[in-house]
């Protein structure tokens, strides 16, 4: 039965990559005989899990923190600077909302994938890259992936035409080598279990390069940056226009920087980290320039989701989420609220804005922005932000936002407040365990309501005195369940909960 289920998957990879192959084949056709597109280049690039208080500018960090972020700030300056970002629980969830427009838990991927279990992004999710392709564009990503390595899951079976310096899964799987060596393992077992470094193409599929070891962090990301350059240029000089995906590695843990940037900042390893981060965003903000294709490019800079200021090593102890409460894997704002920056000139005017953005709202934005259409059969979460981006309208189109760790429904956004079903417990752990491990705890009959314009460290219960909020909250809510009767969402897969 698993090997029937297999052959039909395959199949199906190989019939979407047909329907692709001519799809683009009929739109360069008619691009060859007409003039040649002016819809934009996109490079977006996704920084891993770099709080919002790290980044210098409009993100309160940089070099007031001892990390200075000289082309990040230069970013911001040059384009539309979003101080109300906010992402998913975590980085699967984060890059499965942001590559299918959809609540991650709709795909399966409502929490960190973990390798030899089903959460994997499935063939039948169309994602970012997808879109881009239907559309006649070269596609490419470079570094972390994070969302499933099953062969349906990789990118150059999900509209990606190449894949470069591949970390399919996370930085922490540095660690698994020198943990199973001194357990006693047997070589075998590490070599199959220690994390990889992959490449490969949608005509020719994966391959392993080496081992993504303790050693090779420190190189990592010079080596995403590289080969992110070499697909500028070679894309460049395309008639199509090309959509790149940067997957930049730092400043997850262990936060180790090449040697020109160990030891430069006194916050210790993370400063490094950050710095390093920002000077490879520099080089491939250079090589955009460089290639003449700046004025025609969109540039999007993202972290997935917030810090987490682990207790441990150095090379463990993360970032800071600003003036928020929270971290990586909760509910909380500082869990979710991280840097954005969009750039693309003459077109999108340099501001900073408060408005609400998700991170899904980039699907459909893009999306709308390239000509694609996209799906009317599922859920799509994603708002189009095109007229707030160009500032056609001074307010966001998005008023409200759901968190979900799972399937849970753990918080709600509606304008500045932030609403809780269940109180959040602070823990310490790796990372902070107050959400990927479950400590929450049940409030009394009326959920939490925080303003968290006024209280961002999240001290104040004022549903006492804002009751109207909750006519909102459940509307927000009743709206969700609605589409969930329409497009049901798969059963999560639980390590811990068993029939």
């Amino acid at each position: 039965m698993f090997n029937q289920k297999l052959g039909i998957m395959k199949d199906k990879i190989q019939l979407r990559k047909f329907i692709v192959a001519i799809s683009t084949a009929l739109l360069i056709c008619v691009v060859a005989f007409g003039q040649k597109t002016e819809r934009p280049n996109v490079v977006f690039m996704v920084a891993d899990n770099v709080g919002y208080g790290d980044v210098g500018g409009a993100f309160q960090g940089g070099e007031i923190r001892g990390m200075p972020t000289p082309r990040l700030d230069k970013l911001q300056s040059e384009g539309l600077v979003l101080t109300q970002f906010i992402t998913e629980a975590g980085c699967t969830p984060s890059r499965a909302g942001l590559l299918t427009g959809r609540y991650a838990h709709r795909c399966g991927l409502g929490s960190i994938v973990v390798v030899g279990t089903p959460s994997t992004l499935k063939d039948e999710e169309i994602t970012m890259a997808e879109l881009f392709k239907s559309v006649g564009y070269n596609t490419a990503i470079t570094g972390k992936w994070h969302v499933g390595q099953e062969e349906q899951s990789q990118p150059v079976n999900q509209g990606f035409d190449e894949y470069r310096v591949g970390v399919l899964n996370s930085s922490d799987g540095c660690y698994y080598r020198g943990h199973m060596e001194r357990m006693g393992l047997p070589e075998q077992l590490i070599a199959k279990t220690a994390p990889k470094i992959w490449e490969g193409d949608a005509e020719n599929g994966m391959k392993v390069v080496r081992e993504y070891t303790l050693d090779y962090r420190k190189q990592v990301e010079a080596d995403i940056t590289n080969a992110s350059i070499d697909f500028i240029n070679e894309l460049s000089k395309e008639k199509e226009p090309f959509f790149l995906y940067v997957g930049f590695t730092n400043s997850h843990y262990p936060c180790l920087s090449a040697p020109e940037f160990t030891g430069v900042s006194p916050v210790g390893p993370y400063g490094d980290a950050i710095m390093e981060l920002d000077y490879r965003t520099g080089e491939i903000l250079d090589a955009i320039k460089n290639a003449g294709i700046e004025d025609n490019t969109i540039v999007v800079w993202i972290s997935d989701d917030g810090a987490s200021p682990n207790t441990g090593p150095p090379q463990d102890i993360g970032g800071f989420n600003g003036m928020w409460i929270g971290d990586l894997g909760d509910g909380r704002e500082g869990a979710l609220r991280t840097p954005a920056m969009i750039k693309w000139p003459e077109k999108i005017a340099p501001r900073n804005s408060n408005g609400m953005v998700s991170i899904h709202d980039f699907y459909t934005t893009l999306g709308n922005i390239i000509g694609a259409e996209i799906p009317a059969d599922r859920a799509i979460d994603g708002v189009d932000q095109t007229d707030f981006f160009l500032g056609k309208q001074e307010n966001s189109s998005r008023t409200s936002m759901i968190t979900f760790l799972g399937n849970e429904i753990v918080a709600v956004r509606w304008n500045h407040f932030r609403i809780y079903p269940k109180q959040f417990i602070e823990t310490e752990g790796n990372p902070v365990m107050t959400g990927i491990f479950g400590a929450r705890t049940e409030t009394n009959l009326y959920p939490i309501v925080i303003n968290i314009f006024k209280d961002p460290r999240e001290q104040h219960n004022i549903a006492a005195d804002n009751a109207f909020v909750i006519g909102p909250y459940l509307q927000v809510i009743g709206a969700y369940k609605k589409s969930v009767a329409q497009y049901p969402v798969p059963k999560p897969f639980s390590m811990t909960k068993f029939d």
